[in-house]
C-alpha cells in the first residue's frame, strides 16, 4: 500500500484513446439520468431485516431489474431468491442479469446490493431519510451511497459501454438483497447460479475512497468473529445487602472478564489473535479523531501507525449487554448476564482460528468459576487482494484516468464476510473491491450521503475498465 498523490504518477499520465474519450463522454452525457435513477432507488425503504416490510425489498429488486433490462445489454434479467443455509426459508430477492462472452473475451461479475440499513431516529437526520435531497454537491438519504450508488455505478457504466462499443465482454450483474442482513442466502445463491456467475474478474462495488479527490482500491479487509456469551453464577437473584461481598454476581464476573480483553492502552490482549504485516499510508490521529467524532480530551487506543491499528490489527468491541436497565435496577445480585462480542480479525488469520483463541481466553479469564455458554456465533474470514493480475492493473489505470489521481491501495477495518464465499466458489477469479463512498459518507449513520463528484468518477472508472477489458484475451 502506498500513500496518495494527485496528478503526479505514471498512471495518471496516460494519453486517452478515441474509444476512451467516447466512453467518458457517454458517462458525462448520462450522468443526470443516472442521478435520477439513484434518487428513485433511494425513495424505496428496502431494509431486509426481519422486522421490516419485505414488500419494499421486492419493490427495490423490481426497480433494479428494470434498470438492468433498460440497458439493452443482457440476454436474461431475473429476480431470484435462494435458501438460507440448509433450510427451506428463502432469502431476500436479488437481481441477476447475464450475457455470455464472445470471441474468447473475459467475463466480469459486477456486484452491489440494493438493501439498506434501518434509518433509526428520524430526528437525527437533517433531511428525510427516504427523500433524496441534494445539498452542497452531496445526495442525502438512506442508501444514497451504501450501496444504491454502487448499483447505479454498474448500471451507468454498462450504459456508457453499450452506447460506445461492443467489447464482446461477458457480464454478469449480481445485485444482492440482504447484504445488510448478513448475506444469509449468499453462499447458496452462488451455488445455484455458479454457471452464469463464474467470471475471470469480480468487481465488488461496496467500499470507499481515500478522499473525494483520490480513489482507492481496497486490498485488505479484516474478518470478524461475533458471538454471544452468557455468564451465570447463581441459580436465582439474591438480595445485594444480604449477600453482597461474599457471593459473586454475574455483572462483576462480566466486568472482570471484559476488562481482560484489552491492555492498558486499549490494544487487544488475547493470545492467539495475530497482526498482519502491511505497509500503510500515513494518516494523522487528528484525522481519525475528527472522522470518528472522538471527544476532546479522549485518547485514541492502541499503538503504532493509526491505519495499521484499523487495517492490520485485531480489535474487540462489546456491542451489547442483556442486563437490567437503570430505571429497572433493584438491590439484587444478578445471577446471569449475556453480552455480545464483536472481534475484527487481521488479514492472514482465519475467523475459526481467531474464535478458538477467544474461547481459550474466556475459559482462562472467567473469574469465580462462573459457567459460560455461547450462542449466535457468526464468523467471516479476512481477505487480502492479489494485485498482481491484469484486473487490478487495469482497474487502477482506469481509476487514474477517470480521477486524474493515482489510486491508493487501502485496507478496511470492517468486514465483508461474503467475499470469502466468492473465494471458495470461484477460486480462480480475480476479486477487486471498489466503491463510491468517501470519508464524509457516514454510511449506516443518520445523514448518510453520496458525493456526486465521486459517483461520476466511479462510473467513469468502471466504464473505462469494461471497455478495455476485451484487450485481455482469454
Amino acid at each position: 500500500m502506498t500513500a496518495p498523490s494527485a496528478d503526479s504518477s505514471p498512471l495518471s499520465a496516460r494519453v486517452l484513446s478515441d474509444q476512451d474519450s467516447a466512453v467518458l463522454a457517454a458517462v458525462d452525457a448520462g450522468f443526470d439520468r443516472a442521478l435520477e435513477d439513484l434518487k428513485s432507488l433511494v425513495r424505496i425503504p428496502s431494509v431486509a431485516w426481519d422486522a421490516y416490510d419485505p414488500a419494499q425489498v421486492q419493490a427495490s429488486a423490481e426497480a433494479v431489474a428494470a434498470l438492468a433490462e433498460g440497458t439493452g445489454v443482457f440476454e436474461r434479467v431475473s429476480i431470484e431468491r435462494a435458501p438460507i443455509g440448509d433450510t427451506e426459508v428463502l432469502g431476500q430477492p436479488a437481481v441477476l442479469a447475464v450475457r455470455a462472452a464472445r470471441g474468447g473475451k473475459p467475463s466480469i461479475l459486477l456486484y452491489a446490493h440494493h438493501d439498506v440499513q434501518p434509518w433509526g431516529d428520524e430526528a437525527l437526520w437533517r433531511t428525510k431519510p427516504f427523500e433524496p435531497t441534494e445539498i452542497d454537491g452531496r445526495l442525502y438519504g438512506r442508501g444514497a451511497s451504501d450501496d444504491k450508488a454502487g448499483v447505479i455505478t454498474h448500471i451507468a457504466a454498462i450504459r456508457a459501454l453499450a452506447e460506445t462499443v461492443d467489447p464482446e465482454l461477458g457480464i454478469a450483474l449480481f445485485i444482492e438483497g440482504e447484504e445488510e442482513h448478513g448475506s444469509r442466502s449468499f453462499s447458496r445463491f452462488l451455488e445455484q447460479h455458479a454457471d452464469v456467475l463464474s467470471a475471470d474478474l469480480i468487481v465488488v462495488a461496496d467500499s470507499d475512497n481515500w478522499s473525494t479527490e483520490v480513489p482507492s482500491l481496497t486490498v485488505a479487509l479484516r474478518g470478524n468473529a461475533a458471538f454471544n456469551v452468557t455468564l451465570t453464577t447463581l441459580e436465582h437473584a439474591s438480595h445485594s445487602g444480604m449477600f453482597g461481598g461474599a457471593v459473586p454476581d454475574a455483572m462483576m464476573t462480566f466486568a472482570k472478564l471484559a476488562a481482560s480483553f484489552w491492555a492498558e492502552d486499549g490494544s487487544v490482549a488475547v493470545d492467539g489473535l495475530t497482526e498482519a504485516d502491511l505497509d500503510v499510508p500515513e494518516q494523522t490521529e487528528e484525522h481519525i479523531r475528527t472522522e470518528a467524532g472522538v471527544l476532546e480530551g479522549v485518547d485514541l487506543i492502541g499503538s503504532g501507525p493509526v491505519l495499521s491499528r484499523l487495517w492490520a490489527k485485531p480489535a474487540i468491541t462489546i456491542t451489547g449487554v442483556d442486563a437490567p436497565s437503570v430505571p429497572d435496577a433493584s438491590n439484587t445480585i444478578l445471577p446471569t448476564v449475556r453480552f455480545r462480542v464483536s472481534a475484527r480479525i487481521a488479514p492472514g488469520q482465519t475467523a475459526a482460528d481467531a474464535f478458538a483463541a477467544l474461547e481459550r481466553h474466556i475459559a482462562e479469564h472467567t473469574p469465580f468459576g462462573a459457567t459460560v455458554a455461547y450462542d449466535g456465533v457468526d464468523l467471516g474470514d479476512p481477505f487480502l487482494v492479489d494485485t498482481s493480475g491484469w484486473g487490478a492493473t487495469a482497474t487502477k489505470q482506469a481509476m487514474a484516468d477517470a480521477w486524474s489521481a493515482e489510486p491508493v491501495e487501502t485496507g478496511i477495518g470492517g468486514s465483508i464476510p461474503f467475499i470469502a464465499d466468492l473465494v471458495r466458489q470461484f477460486p480462480a477469479a480475480q476479486i477487486l473491491v471498489t466503491g463510491v463512498e468517501d470519508p464524509g459518507t457516514m454510511a449506516h449513520s443518520p445523514n448518510e450521503s453520496q458525493h456526486l463528484g465521486v459517483l461520476k468518477k466511479a462510473i467513469a472508472a468502471e466504464a473505462l475498465l469494461l471497455s478495455r477489458a476485451s484487450d485481455h484475451q482469454e
